[in-house]
Parts: structure tokens; C-alpha cells; sequence
């Protein structure tokens, strides 16, 4: 069992809810911050014992919009998780962040919590497309923030999104070109996509067709390569060493734990790798608590079909694939023992995986039909 830990908070609320987000959030004018401040770092005192012993490389808190956050809950955790584990002489922690004049204020006393990475949510350089995606903040907002964040912590991300109707290759390029100019040593870049009970579902917003998605996507690829950044997993970019230690710790297999409303955790131990689930509701979650110290709703251990399927599952969304030496000190087997091997050489064949002595990966191809590829990968 690897001994490093990664550790994700989450912070539910946001001042509205973006037309496209399907998280776990909630609009909220009023939070009892001392009573949020305290249920936290209640339930982060109760896994101490559990996770004894390991260190943390990576901190995470998301949302919702953590930004909002008191940054006095942000200090007294990162403490906490300082006191009762410690943390690796490199250890990463991000806060998700909005660039309202508001939040932007605030980057100081957070830096000074401990964070040393922000995630700005930017997604759009031009007031329109920020109107459409619901967003709180203009274009210069977003810009002065990012310039402010810069300025406060080593190292800054944010995240765009594209695939917005009506958008052409042209103009994404020409406003990706503007972001590139802009950007640190990481950028997140989703392609919109229209999921199920969210705003743009209602109001009948339709995705990008396949082809010109495909467009954008290879768009996307050939202008962040050029700029040095290379594609760590399907939606993220990084130059050398700039990954997310976070998304890399999920997406690899590792461990990590989930604090806070609807937060998902896996936790190996002699009984396997379990699989954790914190109450969603955010009222609930705070009342179970404030009653027991967790919030935990579900917690199970993983069969061993379900954890190597999540193996696969998470690793062909990174560049590097699914190593082998990886998957079998995880997994148990083999990668051939795990797949069905007439959809992987017909995959192989048709040019969507690879696969050598090293692991198993998608190629550019895959990337693109990557949901198809898993699908037929795993129907067996």
C-alpha cells in the first residue's frame, strides 16, 4: 500500500449554479461559517486514526466554490492535517477559486492558510460567452484576478470551457491563443457538455455535433503541444512537473480521502480498497456530524472485478495509459487477465488503444471516442 494520501474537501455552496453544472452545489446567501468550520474539521478528526501513519501529498478543495470559504476553515484544516498525519516536503494544495472582485480579495489570507495552488474558473475570455455560461464575473474581472492570483501563489491553473454553440474553430482558437498568452504551467479545458438535470437541459441547450467536437478537441491538442504543454489526461494540460498531483493520485489508483458533502473517498487497508460516499445534502451531512463526527453514506469494500474495472476506467483517461506494473500491484492480474481481449485487439487493430511491455493506452483516436472504447473494452 502506497503510503502517501491525498485528501479532498468539499465545499458545497456557491453564490448561484452555473446552467452546466451537475456537482454537488447549492446557491446559498448565508453560511454559518464558525458551524461549517467546525463539522470539517470534525469529520477530518475522525479518519485520523484510520489514515495513521501516511503522509499527505496532496490537498484539494473544491466545490461548490471554496472560495467562499472563511479562509480561517482553509488555515485551521490545512493545520490539522499538518498536526495529525504531516505532510510530503512537496506537498500540493489547491483551492478552487472564482474570479469575482469579492473572492479575488481574499487570495492573500489564503495564501497565507497554506494553499499554494489556485484553480481559477475563468471558462471564457469574452463577456458574452460568460453571460451564456452563467457566469458571476466579466472578462476583466477574470483577468485582474488572475493577474492578482499570480502574483500570491506559485502556482496558478484555470479552466476554460469550449464546444459552446455557435463556436467555430476559428474563433476558439483565436481566444485559446489569447488564454495560452496567459496561462501558468496548467490549464484544464472541457468541452461543454449538456448533462442530465442541469439548467442548459432545460432550456434545451444542445452539444457540438461529434465531428465538429472532434475538430476542437484536435484544435485544442495542437495548440497546447506547441506551447509546450503536454495532454496528462483527457482534459488537462501541464508542462513538465506541472501536473495535478490531486487528479493524478484518482485517475492512478491511489488512495485519497473525501471530506465534506457528497465527497468520494477510496481508503485501501487488509479488507481491500474501499469504496467511500459522504451524505450529499448538505443540511444532512452537517446534522449526521454534528451527531456521530462523519457523514459518511455509503462505505464498501470493492470486489475485485469492480476495482480493476475502475483501474481501467481511470487510467485510460490519462496520456500515460494503465502502466503494468501499476495495475498488477493494484489489481492483482495482469491487464490482459482484466479486458476482453477480442474488443482489445479489435480496438488495437482499429487504431483506438495500444498496447506494449509498458501498459495499455488510448490513442488520439481513442481519446476521442474514449466512452465507446471503455464500453467495448469492458463488456466482457
Amino acid at each position: 500500500m502506497d503510503t502517501v494520501l491525498t485528501i479532498y474537501i468539499h465545499w458545497p455552496f456557491c453564490r448561484s449554479k452555473c446552467p452546466y453544472c451537475d456537482f454537488n452545489s447549492y446557491a446559498a446567501a448565508d453560511v454559518d461559517h464558525p458551524r461549517w468550520r467546525a463539522a470539517l474539521l470534525r469529520e477530518l478528526d475522525y479518519f485520523a486514526v484510520e489514515t495513521a501513519g501516511r503522509r499527505v501529498g496532496s490537498v484539494f478543495f473544491g466545490g461548490g466554490t471554496p472560495s467562499l470559504m472563511a479562509p480561517e476553515t482553509a488555515a485551521e484544516l490545512i493545520a490539522l492535517i499538518r498536526e495529525r498525519r504531516g505532510f510530503s516536503e512537496d506537498v500540493e494544495i489547491t483551492l478552487e477559486a472564482n474570479p469575482t472582485s469579492v473572492e479575488s480579495g481574499r487570495f492573500h489570507a489564503f495564501r497565507e492558510a497554506g494553499v499554494n495552488r489556485l484553480s481559477l474558473g475563468l471558462q471564457a475570455l469574452d463577456d458574452r460567452a460568460l453571460r451564456f455560461l452563467g457566469r458571476g464575473h466579466t472578462a476583466a474581472e477574470a483577468l485582474s484576478a488572475l493577474d492578482l492570483a499570480k502574483r500570491h501563489f506559485p502556482r496558478v491553473s484555470f479552466d476554460m470551457i469550449y464546444g459552446r454553440p455557435g463556436q467555430t474553430v476559428s474563433s476558439w482558437r483565436s481566444e485559446l491563443a489569447e488564454a495560452l498568452a496567459l496561462a501558468g504551467g496548467h490549464l484544464s479545458l472541457y468541452q461543454l457538455t449538456v448533462e442530465p438535470g442541469t439548467a442548459f437541459q432545460a432550456r434545451g441547450v444542445v452539444e457540438t455535433d461529434e465531428e465538429s467536437g472532434a475538430m476542437l478537441y484536435e484544435t485544442t491538442d495542437e495548440m497546447l503541444k506547441a506551447h509546450g504543454f503536454g495532454a496528462y489526461e483527457v482534459s488537462n494540460y501541464a508542462r513538465p512537473g506541472e501536473e495535478c498531483r490531486h487528479n493524478l493520485a484518482c485517475w492512478q489508483g491511489g488512495d485519497y480521502l473525501g471530506i465534506g458533502p457528497g465527497a468520494h473517498g477510496r481508503l485501501t487497508s487488509a479488507r481491500g480498497t474501499e469504496a467511500l460516499e459522504q451524505i450529499a445534502a448538505p443540511e444532512q451531512w452537517l446534522k449526521m456530524v454534528e451527531e456521530t463526527g462523519c457523514g459518511t453514506a455509503h462505505r464498501s469494500v470493492l470486489s475485485p472485478h469492480e476495482r480493476r474495472q475502475e483501474l481501467l476506467l481511470c487510467g485510460l483517461r490519462l496520456t500515460e495509459g494503465v502502466r503494468r506494473d501499476r495495475f498488477l500491484h493494484l489489481a492483482g492480474i495482469d491487464l490482459e487477465q482484466a479486458v476482453d481481449n477480442n474488443a482489445l485487439r479489435r480496438m488495437v487493430e482499429g487504431g483506438f488503444l495500444e498496447i506494449d511491455g509498458k501498459g495499455l493506452r488510448a490513442t488520439g483516436a481513442g481519446r476521442l471516442r474514449l466512452n465507446a472504447v471503455l464500453a467495448g473494452l469492458l463488456s466482457g
